[in-house]
């Protein structure tokens, strides 16, 4: 089974995320928020996504965890993935972030509602059913109501 890693891994909205993947995924958790020394074997810490090495610490938590993905739930982690994304790449590792020059075309939605429906995307390729996009869309994403529009999910 692909592993795959969610930071922010103590908020609601992982919780959620990983509710979506858990039967396709082992899903694994971080967090560069404060965790408690007893569930940091949980929730390991990283740094946050301003932190300069930030994608580094990524990519070699990665490699050491045999993760096959990583889905940033904070927008600077996006931001910083999005950049390395090709670093992460050549190790086989999929960063579930738009293209860089693409990030900016994209609504943000922080923690939307238990009732706004969002998924998850490889490539235009829901990673939970067989929904697929028209568009090559990669991470957390909303689609709007006449499906002509994405949004980013963050915390």
């Amino acid at each position: 089974m692909q592993k795959i890693l969610i930071t922010y891994g103590t908020r609601p909205l992982a919780q959620r995320v990983a509710n979506l993947l858990k039967n396709k995924f082992e899903v694994l958790f971080a967090s560069s928020e404060e965790v408690p020394s007893f569930l940091r074997n949980t929730y390991p810490q990283i740094p946050t996504g301003v932190n300069p090495t930030f994608a580094h610490e990524i990519l070699k938590y990665c490699l050491d965890n045999q993760i096959d993905f990583i889905l940033p739930l904070g927008y600077s982690e996006l931001e910083s993935l999005a950049e390395s994304k090709l670093l992460f790449e050549e190790y086989n590792i999929q960063p579930l972030v738009p293209n860089l020059a693409d990030l900016p075309l994209y609504f943000v939605i922080e923690n939307p509602g238990s009732d706004v429906p969002i998924q998850v995307y490889s490539k235009g390729q829901s990673l939970t059913d067989e929904q697929s996009l028209s568009l090559p869309a990669t991470g957390l994403l909303l689609l709007s109501d006449n499906q002509e529009e994405l949004a980013i999910i963050t915390v």
